[in-house]
């Protein structure tokens, strides 16, 4: 149930949304809102004003011409109802704000301007105050901000949903090579960019009990009694298009209790008994992705799915009685997507609302929830497909437990009449995981309740439909579908790369940002010896600004003509940065050992973070570490080889890393990466890709051309043979005298300060069982690195191969993933929000 219902005054709307004094575009306009926000909202005067003030206020005027355009776009789906997407996900890591919307409004000179009347120098110096919100972790959170910006760029109604974490997953320090977590206190500056709601706020149950009885009708019901409450507040953040009067929003759910303060127990001297159930209620909101590896970090977990789950369907249902919309078109109004299995829950508490709220038959209420919800699949490891111990599942959800029996049940009657007698599919098929302790697998819950479930690149989509879920497959083929991911041009090349956003603009024209096969037109340069060269120092210009960064922060001199080899992503061993520290020692070694001819000065940069429980990540990050101290020190690599690992990384550092990159390490083992969006980011920006045939690696590879994509690696099929003829990773250290040299460098404790045993539980990860098939994959590996320097050594090639990268990146803006989502599987249309009026 929601908390208050809003009044209906019966106010007339606005004939317009422009506000002369709050909606200008020109540097005065924009000197005028911050001089007044510094003064109003901040409280400080000019010449006393920090740059935190001034970021403060220069993102208080921006947010002020959002509103015209919010509240628009607001009243237009109010006023002409029509589907609207509902993008539910635990994370959006959505970066700065500032820029973007600068750019998105196409005021970033007139930003310039102003500032510079407060005496700052440039508005860069007031961009670099902006804290990155702490509202997601990686690709999945990211990927989930580029489709919020390219929904409301293509004109299509959405409202994102998640919840609005106090601290995000943890800042990363370096400290003797190894990774220390510490919290992220991204809010602790304040955040301009969120209109808080508690007039929206939502009530959400937990634990207690079921009881059954008869309504009025003679209909048997099931009611449930929680034993404990949350309240979910809204926080909004205007989500805005490019060039565009649309104005999405991303609705953040925070948690606060039912009663804050308990004021008998603090009268009897209890006093952490008086905040308790504030305490325990805020919980919910306060970190992203609480450490999973005990009991009540699981509990926790599971109540923060349930939480913004709850809050987002009854804002949902909400809307429908605001706009007068029966319950019974839900679908017709709402698409309902869920970005991987963390929102699975959706399907049993849609169907909760519906029966036991709104009163609906089970049919009725089924037809509606396999109608709106779709699922997309993010992952083929099994440790991230969630499941729930059933003891954990039935104390904190005993209802939607109840309502999961019965779809299962119904479910698997489907099954048997498909295929009679066979125990093993129906065991394989169930809701309910037998096997062992009982658990409940939500990705079988989300692929029975959706209407469509995608995969994330065509690879990824094939291995989903024939290993990961092949019966589902079998029952129902028209379900699953693929939708390459993809990431805005307008953060990742307009904002991040300003040197190539204009070398792109003066020979494409300046649409290639809102239409990316524009850069096809690039092509026709690619034997311009003049314009190579001008591409060349593009990307040198980018380069410096990336050295003197890496410089500041970690120290390390770099030469920002070598060639920029790069890997940043999150530490897991599936994504191999192991691998790529083994060929670093191979390169060291062939220095060491005179022979290096022909290989290129190279500068090796690391950058990503471990999940804080998961060991041998951490402990790759140290081996990197170990690696860079001892290659920095060694006068012999001078001009030859550095290694960097950047501590933190974030959106912000991204956005200097991906223009400055030469070479894109994506060399994940086949099968595993579902698609990756770092690799489409480094391909915009004119890097080649060394790789393996893994996740969208193979479009990007189909799109840039095999000729310009340096290839490696075991096939999917080929590492399945592998398996099955018993693979001894041992025999393939034994068998390569240049992998058993830099094994045996690492043993005897060369990049450990003489510590032979500290990267043992790598070594003999890797020299025994090798699950992700590093050794396999080195000699090849070793092989397209050769070629890598073969090619760099013609640098006007290498610059075609650039450009040929950069120009036929198109196919990878996130604006093409979202026409086909929304022509495929939510079938939904833009709506044009005008704000037009004649204002005197």
């Amino acid at each position: 149930m929601t908390i208050s219902e809003p009044l209906d005054l019966r106010l007339p709307t606005p004939s317009c949304y422009a506000d002369p004094e709050r909606a200008g575009l020109d540097a005065d306009a924009v000197f005028a809102g911050m001089t007044e926000h510094l003064f109003f909202t901040l409280g400080k005067l000019a010449p006393t004003a920090s740059r935190h003030d001034l970021y403060m206020a220069l993102s208080y005027a921006v947010r002020d011409r959002l509103m015209t355009r919010y509240l628009a776009s607001l009243e237009a789906i109010r006023a002409r109802p029509q589907k609207t997407v509902a993008y539910l996900s635990a994370e959006f890591l959505i970066g700065p704000q500032l820029n973007n919307n600068l750019l998105n409004l196409g005021i970033q000179q007139e930003a310039e301007e102003a500032v510079r009347r407060f005496g700052v120098e440039s508005l860069q110096q007031i961009l670099d105050v902006e804290e990155e919100p702490g509202l997601g972790n990686g690709g999945l959170g990211r990927l989930a901000a580029c489709y919020m910006e390219s929904l409301a760029s293509l004109q299509v109604p959405a409202t994102g949903y998640g919840i609005r974490y106090e601290f995000g997953i943890f800042d990363q320090l370096i400290r003797d090579g190894w990774q220390v977590e510490v919290t992220d206190k991204w809010l602790k500056g304040g955040w301009p960019w969120e209109l808080p709601q508690p007039d929206e706020a939502c009530f959400v149950g937990f634990g207690g009990r079921t009881e059954s009885y008869t309504d009025d009708k003679g209909n048997y019901r099931s009611r449930w009694i929680p034993a404990e409450h949350a309240i979910g507040v809204p926080h909004d953040v205007p989500v805005l298009g490019y060039r565009v009067n649309t104005c999405d929003r991303l609705r953040l759910w925070r948690a606060d209790a039912t009663e804050s303060f308990d004021f008998y127990a603090f009268n009897i001297g209890d006093y952490y008994g008086a905040v308790e159930e504030k305490v325990g209620s805020e919980t919910l909101s306060k970190v992203l992705y609480p450490n999973d590896g005990t009991d009540e970090g699981r509990r926790l977990r599971l109540k923060q799915q349930h939480f913004f789950v709850s809050c987002s369907l009854q804002d949902m249902l909400r809307s429908l009685d605001q706009r007068g919309l029966a319950v019974e078109n839900f679908a017709d109004y709402w698409t309902v997507q869920l970005n991987d299995t963390h929102p699975a829950i959706a399907v049993a508490e849609l169907m909760r609302l519906l029966i036991d709220d709104r009163h609906l038959t089970w049919e009725k209420a089924w037809e509606i929830t396999t109608r709106s919800v779709a699922y997309t699949n993010h992952t083929l490891l099994p440790e991230a497909l969630e499941k729930w111990d059933l003891d954990l599942f039935s104390n904190l959800l005993p209802r939607h437990l109840e309502l999961i029996y019965e779809i299962n049940s119904r479910f698997l009657q489907q099954v048997r009449l498909r295929f009679p007698g066979n125990d093993a599919i129906i065991r394989k098929l169930s809701i309910i995981d037998e096997d062992g302790g009982k658990a409940v697998r939500m990705a079988h819950l989300a692929t029975i309740g959706a209407h469509h479930v995608n995969g994330v690149a065509a690879l990824h989509s094939e291995l989903v439909r024939t290993q990961l879920l092949p019966e589902f497959a079998a029952l129902w083929p028209e379900k699953f579908t693929n939708v390459t991911n993809g990431v805005t041009p307008r953060r990742w090349v307009a904002l991040a790369n300003p040197p190539l956003s204009s070398l792109l603009e003066q020979h494409v024209g300046s649409d290639w940002i809102s239409n990316m096969e524009n850069l096809r037109k690039l092509e026709a340069h690619q034997n311009d010896s003049g314009f190579l060269e001008q591409w060349g120092n593009t990307k040198l210009t980018v380069k410096r600004k990336l050295s003197s960064y890496i410089h500041r922060h970690t120290g390390v001199l770099v030469d920002p003509a070598s060639l920029f080899d790069v890997q940043v992503k999150r530490i897991h061993e599936y994504k191999r940065q192991h691998l790529n520290a083994l060929q670093i020692i191979t390169q060291y070694l062939r220095i060491k050992n005179g022979q290096a001819d022909g290989m290129a000065p190279r500068t090796v940069i690391f950058g990503g973070k471990a999940a804080p429980g998961y060991y041998m990540a951490k402990l790759i990050i140290r081996f990197i570490n170990g690696i860079a101290e001892t290659v920095n020190a060694d006068p012999d690599m001078d001009g030859r080889l550095r290694v960097v690992f950047l501590p933190n990384y974030t959106v912000k550092l991204g956005e200097q890393v991906y223009p400055g990159s030469d070479l894109s390490e994506q060399i994940s083992t086949a099968g595993k990466e579902a698609s990756g969006t770092g690799n489409m980011k480094f391909a915009m920006n004119g890097a080649l890709t060394i790789g393996t045939l893994d996740g969208a690696n193979v479009e990007i590879r189909d799109q840039v051309g095999e000729d310009n994509f340096f290839l490696f690696g075991q096939t999917v099929e080929e590492i399945a043979a592998l398996k099955r003829s018993g693979y001894r990773p041992w025999e393939v250290i034994d068998s390569r005298p240049e992998l058993s040299e830099a094994i045996h460098l690492i043993q005897t404790g060369h990049f450990s300060n003489g510590d032979a045993d500290l990267f043992r539980p790598l070594i003999d990860n890797l020299s025994n069982s090798d699950p992700f098939f590093v050794m396999a994959d080195f000699a090849d590996y070793l092989r397209a690195q050769d070629a890598v320097s073969q090619a760099w050594s013609d640098r006007s090639q290498w610059n075609r191969m650039s450009v040929l990268n950069a120009a036929r990146s198109g196919f990878f803006s996130s604006d093409r993933s979202i026409q086909e989502y929304c022509d495929h599987i939510w079938k939904v249309k833009p709506l044009k929000v005008d704000i037009t009026c004649d204002v005197r």
